[in-house]
């Protein structure tokens, strides 16, 4: 069979169109995902390695916020912890002259690492000093952290007011809570 120059040309041009096309479909096409996929993970490991880097880095001030985080936690035993508690709200009140109406202390207890005791006050005052009494539980370096915060009106000028406060305390480690 003879073929022609034509026929020869559009062959040739059919066949190379054809390994063109397989070439796409069986080289190129998977190299070219293949290498997207190595790029991200190859960025995805470049910031998990800079983090690690920058922690690396601020170690020593992670290691010592830690131990300062760990020795003011509330006391192992139950009775010194609330006591604890206790006794700093008892002083709070007296710097920033406020009436403590109630405190009403509850331990919730996670697991064998660790327990909070969650605290609702009930306290009245002036705003300054309810402000004063709020600044000095934030400011504090026991580990308590203030949940939920109520004020209102207990006249209708506002000078007098009533403070709702949920408090929990952290306690590592604890002993065996009733």
């Amino acid at each position: 069979m003879n073929l022609s120059k034509r026929q020869q040309l559009l062959a040739f041009a059919a066949i190379a169109a054809l390994a063109v096309l397989l070439g796409d479909r069986l080289i190129f096409s998977p190299l070219l995902a293949a290498w997207k996929d190595r790029a991200t993970r190859i960025a995805t490991l470049q910031r998990s390695v800079n983090q690690g880097n920058l922690l690396l880095d601020r170690e020593n001030s992670i290691r010592s916020r830690w131990t300062t985080m760990r020795t003011n936690t509330l006391a192992p035993e139950v009775s010194k912890a609330e006591n604890q508690t206790l006794s700093a709200f008892d002083r709070w009140s007296q710097e920033s002259r406020i009436g403590i109406n109630s405190i009403k202390p509850q331990w919730r207890r996670y697991d064998q690492e660790y327990a909070t005791l969650e605290c609702r006050v009930d306290a009245f005052g002036s705003l300054p000093a309810l402000t004063r009494f709020l600044y000095d539980i934030e400011t504090s370096p026991m580990a308590l952290k203030i949940d939920s915060v109520e004020i209102t009106s207990r006249d209708d000028r506002g000078d007098q007011l009533t403070l709702g406060l949920h408090i929990s305390g952290l306690q590592l480690n604890p002993a065996d809570i009733p």
